[in-house]
């Protein structure tokens, strides 16, 4: 894959849709294969990732899942999903919000995932919806599945980010800060959750 060609893509869909893009650049590889670090890769699975952008996130997922596995995508924006379904034809994109998270799946016949990898701009959310969203998320997570997100430390004195942090504390039973990744722009933290709460 042409790293420019999804360099400008993002930069593109970010310069035109500010409010639905949480970040200035894509996602580095370093926060990339954090992420994909908490993918199961002992035996097929189905891994679920929200928002995926121009798929920065995917390449690693792919390498890291075991043979068998489903790899579906959620993503709101008509055009990356164009630009995923041109770029990435392995991996199953839906075009919905992840607010019809259940109804969207479904119809790819899907009931549980056994990973949510999110890359939703939180922060641009108020907090209702960062809560329908992380329900969504949890409702469809297999007994052992991992949600993971990102979140960016420099908003970390936004309110939108202290409710998010909030949001996962009440939405699940355990949640992991991992460490910070500094070599991205801006600077990102890992979060890792297991056990919905009911």
């Amino acid at each position: 894959m042409n790293r420019s060609r999804e360099y400008l893509m993002f930069v593109g869909r970010a310069v035109q849709n500010p409010s639905k893009v949480g970040a200035v650049l894509p996602t580095s590889e370093h926060v990339a294969r954090a992420v994909a670090d908490v993918v199961p890769s002992g035996g097929p699975s189905t891994v679920l990732e929200l928002g995926p952008g121009t798929g920065a996130l995917s390449e690693p997922i792919r390498r890291r899942v075991a043979p068998g596995s489903r790899h579906l995508a959620v993503e709101i924006d008509p055009e990356l999903v164009r630009f995923l379904n041109r770029t990435k034809p392995w991996l199953e994109v839906i075009e919905g919000d992840a607010s019809d998270l259940r109804k969207l799946l479904a119809e790819a016949d899907v009931d549980q995932v056994d990973a949510v990898i999110s890359s939703i701009p939180w922060t641009l959310l108020p907090g209702d919806k960062q809560r329908e969203l992380l329900r969504e998320a949890a409702s469809v997570m297999s007994q052992d599945a991992v949600f993971t997100t990102v979140t960016y430390l420099t908003t970390l004195w936004r309110t939108q980010t202290k409710e998010f942090i909030d949001a996962l504390d009440d939405t699940f039973d355990e949640v992991f800060p991992r460490s910070a990744v500094w070599r991205n722009v801006p600077p990102a933290r890992v979060y890792a959750c297991r056990r919905p709460k009911g």
